[in-house]
């Protein structure tokens, strides 16, 4: 049974910073490929930003690019997602979710299992 856990979401100031972290627990972290997803109050969900299984491949939003960064540390279990610049429009709740990539398609169209979820809120 796979199970990811969000952290770091909180409170910010325009322009400042936040890294989230995903924490996969369940078997072979490393053949998934992890995506972060957000929704803010009102709208859908939204894709944020995926990295592949071995690290070698990512895709943004381009409302995030040159902004955010998503990483993993295959040793720690972990995918994190590295946010710079944040403004008020990036309020959200933001959710980790992954699919089993290896041998898959690029880029994920659909995932497998979802965390509950950290919220983000940056003030003016």
């Amino acid at each position: 049974q796979v199970q990811l856990v969000e952290s770091g979401g909180g409170l910010v100031q325009g322009g400042g910073s936040l890294r989230l972290s995903c924490a996969y627990s369940g078997r072979t972290f490393n053949i998934y490929d992890m995506g972060w997803f957000r929704q803010a109050p009102g709208k859908e969900r939204e894709f944020v930003a995926v990295i592949n299984w071995s690290g070698t491949d990512t895709d943004y939003v381009d409302s995030v690019k040159g902004r955010f960064t998503i990483s993993r540390d295959n040793a720690k279990n972990t995918v994190y997602l590295q946010m710079s610049s944040l403004k008020r429009e990036d309020t959200a709740i933001y959710y980790c979710a992954c699919r089993r990539g290896y041998g898959a398609n690029w880029p994920p169209r659909s995932y497998d299992y979802w965390g509950q979820g950290t919220q983000v809120t940056v003030s003016s």
